[in-house]
C-alpha cells in the first residue's frame, strides 16, 4: 500500500502505511522523548483510527509511564533498534508514528510543541509553533 504516510525502521524489517490524515502532529519535549531520542524532543504524527494503520513485520515493545501518568507502549525494530511508533494504553485506538521514520519526512507538518515545560534552551524548535506546558486537553 502506498500512502502519503508510509515508512518504517532503518533496516526495513518493520513497515507501516497509514490511511487518512493524522489528528495531531507535534514535537514532544517530555523527558521520556528526550531520553529515547537522545536529543531534546521527539516528533510524531498521531492517527485516531488504529485500524487505519497497517503494520508489517514484528516490532518489539517496552512499556513506560509517561509524564501524564498514562502508560505508553513504545515499538521499535528488534533488528536495528529504530523507534517506529507508540501507543497509549488508555487510548488504544490512537497510534503515533515517529516523523523521522516516514519515507517522506517532509510530509510531517508540526502543529504544536507539547511538554514545553520540560524543554531545554539548546533544543531550538520552530518558535512560531504554539507551546503547551503539558499535553493539551
Amino acid at each position: 500500500m502506498t500512502t502519503r504516510y508510509s515508512g518504517g525502521c532503518a533496516c526495513g524489517a518493520v513497515r507501516y502505511a497509514a490511511r487518512g490524515e493524522p489528528v495531531f502532529q507535534n514535537h514532544c519535549q517530555c523527558v521520556d522523548c528526550q531520553k529515547r531520542s537522545g536529543t531534546g524532543h521527539g516528533s510524531y504524527l498521531s492517527f485516531a483510527g488504529r485500524t487505519h494503520v497497517e503494520i508489517t513485520g514484528e516490532a518489539s515493545k517496552w512499556r513506560i509511564t509517561a509524564d501524564s501518568g498514562n502508560d505508553k507502549l513504545h515499538a521499535f525494530c528488534p533488528t536495528c533498534g529504530t523507534p517506529v511508533y507508540l501507543t497509549i494504553v488508555a487510548m488504544p485506538d490512537v497510534i503515533a508514528i515517529h516523523a523521522a521514520s516516514l519515507d517522506d519526512p517532509a510530509a510531517f507538518a508540526p502543529q504544536a510543541i507539547t511538554y514545553g515545560a520540560r524543554g531545554h534552551g539548546w533544543d531550538a524548535v520552530d518558535p512560531t509553533l504554539p507551546v503547551f506546558e503539558r499535553m493539551p486537553g
